[in-house]
């Protein structure tokens, strides 16, 4: 007979050491969001949160509202800006232990949420103030309830599946692959062919299509900006074999081992998905993620870190994990502890990396090692420069791309419009269209003060290396009369930024192609080298 005594201490012992390892995790990330540096990416969020809308010309709204939140109830800082986001990354471990205690039981619950804790993917959610993080987190939360809603039919889940998808769809356009998910599973399962006949189903899509509404009520002021972004301008939309590396990246984020151990629950699952609950669940909705955004990856963006995207379909798998290997013990035992234990050191090394970033002698730590963390150090020196020689030669504040003058607006704390000049970054990052919607844009500063003084940031490093000589050669044709007042190089020169003053000009003159006698281009050349 079972000692029930004994499968309690068990539990105990499996809870106690989830709560113990979330609490220090959880002040590890709260010290980290207080610290680091935001990055060009997380400062356009703030900036979009100062202007609150329906939609913006790259996301949804909620990540912008969230930041609002924060700095509305905390003042503006870093821990402003993130707390929200590290309150909700938060609940994502305490979904899976819901998830896996729905599907299986208390045991494989706590053992989910410790694996949830380890993978270095999900355990470092919510440190910064991005759109995964409430992305990730609905994503997790429609997947319990539409278990639950499966198994018992009871309105409130129904309704939790809903609102959990309309927050996906307030969140970024990548809530599309979570309603791929589900489509899927409701096409090729015998009870998710039978969920269409169910009235809680249908109201759990009218629930998710309200989160659509400020989406497509975005899209319609901005005339599809956001669509056209996201679906054809940051996609290639042809073959590139180097995408086919996309395992590789995989196995780095969630470890080798570790990775190995879920492609192979993945594969378990989807054999036994015809078993029912909650194995179609499970088999089906990773799946969807994993094979799909794979697919997607060798055809759409390939110049942005993509290793997040299948996130989701790893959660799952991490409850079904320890079910499989208490079934079934086919990995020996030291391969499986050497799995976990490089798991755990691949989430330590990600704290380890993100706290070296955070201090000034960790990034040239960093730097030494080649693992230079540039878009989190130099923000802060860029800042105070700007904010000393305004106060010396007052005159429009302006940016040479849209990272640069967010940072430089979040620092100085949105006291000053900081205009920004019309960089190819602007354009591949989706930005564009909405520093013209704000009216900071190359076009709006010379209608609105042309010829009048200017203060000139320019990052020299911000484009790719075969990008940076034709951009930083017409920046003389951007600003008249350039005269130099200060240059950061920082790092080593890791990281290269300089201030000029100038006049703010009419209109861009008629040849403003390549030149070599620009003094931008020329001393960003000498402080390269020469090269």
């Amino acid at each position: 007979m079972r000692d029930d005594r004994s499968v309690a201490a068990g539990l105990a012992r499996w809870r106690a050491t989830f709560v113990t390892a979330f609490a220090v995790l959880l002040l590890a990330k709260l010290m980290l969001a207080a610290s680091l540096s935001p990055f060009g990416d997380e400062a356009f969020y703030w900036q979009e949160s100062r202007h609150l809308a329906w939609g913006y010309s790259d996301l949804p709204p909620l990540t912008a509202w969230l930041i609002r939140l924060g700095e509305s109830v905390a003042g503006h800082g870093l821990l402003g800006i993130r707390w929200p986001f590290l309150l909700i990354g938060s609940a994502l471990p305490w979904l899976v232990v819901a998830f896996a205690r729905e599907a299986f039981d208390a045991r494989a619950g706590w053992q989910a949420g410790l694996l949830c804790l380890a993978l270095p993917l999900a355990g470092t959610l919510g440190v910064m103030a991005l759109p995964d993080v409430p992305l990730t987190v609905a994503i997790m939360g429609a997947l319990l309830a539409l278990l639950q809603a499966m198994r018992g039919d009871r309105l409130r889940d129904w309704c939790s599946l809903g609102l959990a998808l309309g927050v996906c769809w307030l969140t970024h356009y990548r809530a599309a692959m979570p309603m791929l998910a589900g489509l899927l599973l409701c096409l090729l399962t015998p009870r998710g062919r039978a969920q269409w006949r169910r009235g809680g189903f249908w109201l759990a899509l009218a629930l998710a299509a309200l989160g659509l509404l400020p989406l497509l009520v975005s899209n319609w002021q901005q005339h599809g900006a956001g669509v056209a972004f996201q679906v054809a301008e940051r996609n290639p939309w042809r073959f590139h074999a180097d995408a086919l590396v996309q395992p590789l990246e995989q196995a780095v984020a969630c470890t080798p081992l570790f990775y190995l151990l879920l492609l192979w629950a993945a594969w378990r699952s989807w054999r036994r998905r015809s078993d029912g609950a909650p194995w179609d669940v499970i088999g089906v909705v990773s799946a969807s993620f994993i094979v799909p955004y794979f697919v997607l990856g060798l055809f759409a963006d390939d110049l942005r870190f993509r290793a997040h995207w299948p996130l989701p379909g790893y959660l799952p798998l991490l409850a079904v994990l320890p079910v499989l290997l208490r079934e079934r013990l086919v990995w020996p035992r030291p391969w499986l502890a050497a799995a976990f234990a490089l798991a755990m050191l691949g989430q330590l090394g990600g704290l380890l990396y993100l706290g070296l970033a955070a201090h000034e002698g960790g990034a040239r730590v960093l730097a030494g090692a080649k693992a230079f963390p540039a878009r989190f150090v130099g923000w802060r020196e860029a800042g105070e420069a700007a904010r000393e020689l305004g106060a010396g030669h007052p005159g429009v504040l302006v940016a040479d791309n849209f990272m640069l003058a967010a940072e430089l607006d979040f620092q100085l704390d949105g006291a000053t419009p900081v205009y920004v000049l019309d960089s190819p970054l602007n354009t591949k990052h989706g930005r564009a269209p909405q520093l013209a919607i704000w009216g900071l844009d190359e076009t709006a500063l010379r209608r609105a003060h042309g010829g009048e003084p200017m203060l000139l940031a320019v990052d020299e490093k911000a484009l790719l290396v075969h990008e940076r000589q034709g951009w930083l050669r017409t920046l003389c044709g951007r600003i008249g009369q350039p005269q130099a007042l200060r240059r950061l190089d920082l790092y080593g020169g890791r990281r290269r930024m300089a201030f000029y003053e100038g006049t703010v000009p009419h209109a861009l003159p008629v040849v403003a192609a390549a030149d070599d006698a620009c003094p931008v281009w020329q001393q960003a050349r000498v402080a390269d080298g020469g090269g």
